[in-house]
């Protein structure tokens, strides 16, 4: 599956953002896509993941209440919706995506297996 990430950008504090990843080449509809983001120095972390077949969704708890995670099965599109956003939110942020569901364990970055290439979130304060 090849991924492509997009909607990065500069925004100030309280601002929103809307990341899209857009999937092609994918031959299965039990899939699990999710966002991680990584600021400099720092080991990537997981952000939010939805499943496909059954459109469940977990978040970090630094996001919950701020962003939102949706898939648009007809356009094999992932959205992460991200209002209220503050400096500690600026990272690159990437999509992943595995053929495997997981329940537990999906915040991860060693269980994904196709990765887009990263876009820039920066949040000013």
């Amino acid at each position: 599956v090849q991924l492509q990430a997009s909607g990065g950008g500069l925004v100030q504090a309280g601002g929103s953002l809307r990341l899209s990843c857009a999937a092609s080449g994918r031959t299965s509809s039990n899939y699990m896509t999710a966002w991680f983001r990584q600021a400099p120095r720092k080991e990537r972390e997981f952000v939010a993941v939805i499943r496909w077949r059954t459109g469940s969704t977990d978040y970090a708890d630094f996001v919950k209440g701020r962003f939102t995670i949706s898939r648009d099965n007809a356009a094999n599109t992932v959205t992460l919706q991200m209002n209220s956003l503050k400096p500690e939110d600026t990272a690159v942020y990437y999509c992943a995506a595995d053929p495997f569901v997981y329940v537990s364990g999906y915040d991860s970055p060693r269980i994904y297996h196709d990765w887009g290439q990263g876009t820039q979130v920066t949040v000013s304060s």
